[in-house]
């Protein structure tokens, strides 16, 4: 191909309807055709970026190999694709104004009045062409939904873009609700028609309609659907509720969505490979046996604060051939609750990232619990600082062992800044942010996973391991198996006299993908699957 083309994708009616998945399935179709892609996200939001956003509110935050704090979104771009996003996938409207007035500072627009249009549109389409002429085709998503005050500038500036460019080069697709009234009994296309009519107010026709909804559309509301939107029947595609979100690439092929998107953009197949993704999702099927994984973490009231978390359990489940079922325990309530109870169905104990105090001595419980039953335990980041201090207090015996994040009088701080180790400065945002080299130790269960003695992950967190403990974990059992080899710093730590202990301070599930599941989400499922048959 001589350009790159480009495809938008807008939401109407409400949030929340997938416009991320959408985007990341209609990139899986066109990588099946053989074209190379990319997904941007362009969120109207003023923040700079998520990292500081509370994951109630925004849900996980994403962490790309350059250290961007970005949507959760770019994690399904890079689950549904080959694609590797970066700092360029991922622009908000506080990075876009943030942008124009440090310009306007500088005297770039020499002395002009800056205005929304042209100067904060034109940044936004300089954010959208940032990835030209690297990919066949880069699609982007539009936070938000039409109507928003906040997204009107980027609403703008893509219909800028159609007008700039051929017609074959840019698509509009517009992501929509058609409920279904169950007093009514009946699909309601009304929220769609006037979704449409908002957009098209502001100048942009859509090309192709995603209509969101419950049961497969009939082709009677898909007609009249097209004759109130000014669009073709087949350019209205039913996209149906599936049972697991990797089924939509394929349920969109089915409705005839990649060929029209061939068709409108003028683009001839290279290749027509879905056959290995098939056979993936006939597996996730397939699968029977059932192991019951216990998260215990502090934002469980929003399953998205841990969105890549669970998909890469599920991606390692497939691995195994089980289901994996989530036991969602709050941290904060584990204090109250008999612990023989609460994980007696548990085949396996996960405590996941975060920050803050609120919650810890929960999560110190239930490494405890893991440890001394012999059930299957990972601790990612938090995690690992957790089963890091359980194991000082409840083996060492040094009761008040204990985080600079959580408490600053202790003197025995297992975790501190990076600033206060020797000869290391703060790093981003005072955070270790993006991929970062590990060498593992050869004759432990991380390089036995890896079956490599170097890795690289990606990291996102504030405090790292105290050297002084180093000697004080090797003397009463416990490994240091995994070392950032640039500045010496703890990676990972395991039991060898447990079945399966691990904890790590980097993140893998940001690298987990259906196709090639992570190695450590693979073997700790396989452990709780053994462990389950232990039980019998």
């Amino acid at each position: 191909m001589s350009k790159t083309k480009y495809i938008f994708v807008t939401g109407g009616v409400l949030s929340s309807l997938g416009k991320g998945v959408a985007s990341a399935s209609i990139g899986n179709i066109l990588e099946s055709y053989g074209f190379s892609i990319s997904i941007i996200k362009l969120d109207p939001y003023l923040n700079v970026d998520p990292g500081t956003m509370s994951p109630f509110q925004h849900g996980e935050v994403f962490v790309t190999d350059d250290g961007a704090e970005t949507d959760l979104d770019l994690g399904h771009y890079e689950r549904f694709t080959q694609a590797s996003m970066s700092q360029k996938n991922n622009m908000t409207a506080g990075q876009i104004y943030h942008n124009v007035i440090q310009k306007e500072r500088r005297g770039d627009y020499l002395g002009k009045t800056v205005q929304v249009i042209p100067h904060v549109t034109d940044e936004i389409k300089s954010a959208i062409m940032a990835l030209d002429g690297d990919v066949d085709v880069v699609l982007v998503e539009i936070g938000g939904t039409v109507g928003d005050i906040e997204g009107l500038p980027f609403l703008e500036a893509i219909r800028q873009v159609g007008l700039e460019m051929d017609d074959s080069d840019v698509l509009y697709i517009h992501l929509t609700l058609v409920p279904h009234i169950a007093t009514a009994g009946e699909l309601k296309t009304k929220p769609t028609q006037h979704s449409v009519r908002e957009l098209r107010e502001i100048g942009i026709q859509p090309d192709i309609l995603l209509c969101r909804a419950e049961y497969p559309i009939p082709q009677s509301i898909k007609k009249k659907i097209a004759l109130f939107t000014n669009l073709k029947e087949s350019d209205i595609v039913s996209a149906t509720d599936a049972e697991s979100i990797y089924e939509i690439p394929l349920s969109f092929k089915s409705e005839g969505l990649g060929n029209t998107i061939l068709k409108k953009l003028k683009l001839e197949k290279l290749s027509d490979d879905s056959q290995v993704w098939q056979a993936w999702v006939d597996r996730a099927r397939n699968s029977t046996e059932e192991v019951v994984i216990s998260v215990v973490g502090k934002y469980i009231r929003l399953k998205d604060s841990y969105k890549s978390l669970f998909e890469s359990l599920y991606h390692g489940g497939v691995a195994n051939d089980v289901n994996v079922t989530f036991d969602l325990l709050e941290s904060d309530d584990l204090l109250e609750w008999n612990l023989d109870e609460k994980f007696k169905d548990s085949h396996g104990i996960l405590v996941p990232g975060g920050f803050g105090l609120r919650g810890i001595e929960g999560m110190i419980k239930a490494v405890e619990f893991a440890r001394t039953r012999n059930v299957p335990f990972f601790g990612i980041c938090l995690g690992m600082q957790t089963a890091s201090i359980e194991f000082i207090r409840n083996v060492v015996g040094v009761k008040d062992a204990h985080s600079d994040e959580f408490s600053k009088s202790t003197p025995n701080k297992v975790f501190v800044k990076l600033k206060e180790l020797v000869n290391i400065e703060e790093m981003g945002h005072n955070m270790r942010l993006g991929e970062f080299s590990c060498i593992l130790k050869k004759d432990t269960l991380v390089y036995d996973i890896y079956k490599s003695e170097k890795i690289y992950e990606r990291h996102r967190h504030r405090y790292e391991f105290n050297p002084k403990f180093e000697n004080t974990l090797k003397e009463n059992g416990m490994i240091i198996s995994g070392k950032n080899p640039e500045r010496d710093l703890v990676e990972t730590i395991e039991l060898p006299t447990h079945p399966w202990f691990l904890g790590c301070q980097f993140h893998p599930e940001f690298k987990s993908r259906p196709l090639s599941p992570h190695p450590l989400f693979v073997s700790f499922i396989a452990a709780a699957k053994k462990f389950k048959q232990s039980k019998k």
